[in-house]
């Protein structure tokens, strides 16, 4: 199947056939009305990808097309990348012809705007803090749309670039559901927190995004895979959160105290020894609002008196 770009929306002009759909022929390239026939678009480009090859060389003689654009670079994947100083047969060029194209590689970086060179600073920074978090490239692709548009609402002035990517990346976690709190956040880009929460309530305001609530599961299944917790204790914290919920004591409550407060819980009634204070430095609340929160659980569903 030939995929084509979405930017032919095209209709034929003919009352009598505004009820018939246009009709793709992949291998012509075309788009006919299906009334009349008329061609709407002729030569489009394909620009789908295709390659089932395993090796480089497979790659060069099967690829029709490079790898697919992303948001991700400072050029979108469709810079211009002058190679070394070799011909095709691999031979190495004349000293007039390698001086001309060392001038071409100058030039070429000096015709560069500073907003290129931004967003690939930008973006270098946003790639070692998806390492850092172990964010998937769904995330991070969101994360560089919404920057993007924060550079194009010309929000950069008096704010740093690392604060900026890291809010930005905050913002995309919470549109993925993809649990990372936001001191997760401010460590791995080396910000204060004070410092992201303003930014981002910033472009919060000025992009009018909507960030959805964490799912609490979520934060109960990172909490418990790095404390190393069985199985059987995660299930129960689960139902514990379940419960929680049908009692409608959830609802105000920080998402990842009310997660850690049901994994204390259930450590608890599965015989595993943790203190609060573990659970505190893993999720990043306070032991106050642990305890809290462990209080508030066993008095409504009584479970036990801790």
């Amino acid at each position: 199947m030939v995929n084509y770009s979405n930017e032919y929306d095209v209709k034929c002009q003919l009352d009598a056939c505004k009820t018939y759909p246009a009709i793709t022929d992949s291998e012509r390239g075309e788009i006919v009305c299906g009334g009349c026939g008329l061609i709407l678009v002729d030569s489009m480009s394909d620009v789908s990808y295709e390659n089932n090859g395993y090796s480089s060389e497979d790659f060069m003689t099967q690829a029709r097309t490079g790898p697919a654009t992303s948001l991700t670079m400072y050029d979108r994947g469709l810079s211009t990348i002058i190679g070394t100083n070799k011909d095709s047969t691999g031979k190495p060029l004349s000293s007039k012809t390698k001086y001309d194209f060392n001038r071409l590689r100058t030039w070429d970086q000096r015709s560069k705007s500073k907003q290129t060179a931004s967003f690939s600073k930008a973006f270098t920074l946003m790639n070692g803090m998806k390492t850092k978090l172990g964010l998937s490239n769904n995330v991070v692709e969101s994360a560089a749309y919404i920057y993007r548009k924060i550079v194009d609402a010309k929000l950069t002035r008096g704010r740093t670039m690392a604060s900026l990517i890291s809010a930005s990346l905050y913002a995309a976690c919470r549109e993925n559901n993809t649990p990372r709190t936001l001191d997760d956040i401010a460590d791995a880009g080396n910000v204060e927190r004070r410092i992201l929460s303003r930014d981002l309530r910033t472009i919060v305001k000025k992009l009018g995004l909507t960030l959805n609530q964490y799912d609490t599961t979520s934060f109960i299944s990172k909490i418990s895979n790095n404390l190393n917790l069985g199985e059987k204790t995660k299930r129960d914290a689960f139902e514990i959160l379940k419960r929680c919920e049908s009692e409608q004591i959830t609802a105000g409550k920080h998402p990842v105290g009310q997660a850690a407060a049901s994994l204390y819980i259930s450590c608890i009634l599965n015989g595993e020894k943790l203190s609060q204070k573990k659970f505190s430095m893993e999720s990043g609340v306070s032991d106050v609002t642990i305890r809290n929160r462990v209080a508030l659980i066993t008095k409504t569903l009584k479970i036990m008196d801790l």
